[in-house]
């Protein structure tokens, strides 16, 4: 195009005075936009320029400068080019109104953009703390015997692990009545549990089976996707810890011993090696 080799492009040309008009590049400078926009304006009909010289070099008058001014402040505040043009072209065009729908649109944004970041101050403290609840709430929900330190110390042991990241992104997003309808899950499997094992029903058995896969599940839901082997490591934690021990023995006594059992014999009917299981 002729503009590609006006010297205005490149720099102010001494030889180019305001009478004459004013070449892209000084154009271009004044209002702070690209040659290359003020091209694309002219050949969709945004802006064009009202002179041209001998040689077909595009020059700007005063009058296309405010124009060009105008559409810089519409292109700032997020009109479209077709809405300015609407505007810029049109004497009969609501101004007003169309700024106040393009103030509202803005509102909108801001306020995706407010919840937004309060999303993410709550997945970055999820990620610090485990659990976005205060202590009272805690106890409300997980009951008397919880301790609010231990999210403190899952943070630390396994803060770096994906597991860890998973439970932290669906705690975000957990409302205390949803940690509620958990603890009421989880309860109410320790109880089916519990029952069995007061019924006398024996590890490996279709109903012992049934219940490990219940607890997979309920577990996959509540925290993390839980896989077998990684249920089998859970299982030997469940007895060899002592606060999980005294949890599921606090329910019945030997009961974190027949979960385990209970666990491994489901792993081995799936074709796993309890004793070579490991967090996978």
């Amino acid at each position: 195009m002729p503009d590609a080799t006006d010297p205005g492009v490149a720099a102010d040309s001494t030889d180019a005075t305001d009478a004459e008009g004013l070449t892209v590049g000084r154009v271009s400078s004044r209002l702070g936009v690209t040659v290359r926009a003020l091209h694309h304006w002219d050949d969709i009909g945004l802006a064009r320029p009202s002179l041209r010289t001998a040689a077909g070099y595009r020059r700007y008058t005063a009058a296309d400068l405010e124009r060009l001014h105008r559409i810089v402040v519409y292109r700032e505040i997020g009109l479209g080019l077709d809405e300015i043009r609407a505007i810029v072209a049109d004497s009969a065009t609501d101004v007003p109104g169309a700024l106040r729908a393009q103030r509202a649109q803005v509102a909108e944004r801001i306020e995706r953009l407010r919840q937004l970041g309060a999303g993410l101050d709550r997945m970055i403290d999820a990620h610090e703390r485990g659990l976005l609840l205060t202590a009272e709430q805690q106890a409300a929900i997980f009951g008397p015997r919880w301790d609010p330190g231990w999210a403190a110390q899952a943070r630390q042991r396994y803060g770096d692990t994906a597991q860890w990241q998973q439970y932290a992104e669906r705690s975000a997003a957990r409302t205390p009545e949803q940690w509620q309808a958990v603890t009421d899950t989880v309860t109410g499997l320790d109880r089916a549990l519990a029952d069995a094992m007061a019924a006398g029903v024996t590890p490996g058995s279709p109903e012992a089976n049934q219940l490990v896969e219940r607890h997979r599940a309920v577990f996959t839901t509540a925290y993390f996707p839980l896989t077998r082997q990684m249920q089998v490591c859970l299982g030997r934690r469940y007895e060899s810890d002592p606060g999980f021990a005294a949890h599921y023995d606090g329910i019945r006594t030997g009961l974190a011993t027949w979960l385990r059992h209970s666990i491994d014999a489901n792993a081995r009917a799936h074709g796993i090696d309890p004793d070579a299981a490991t967090w996978q």
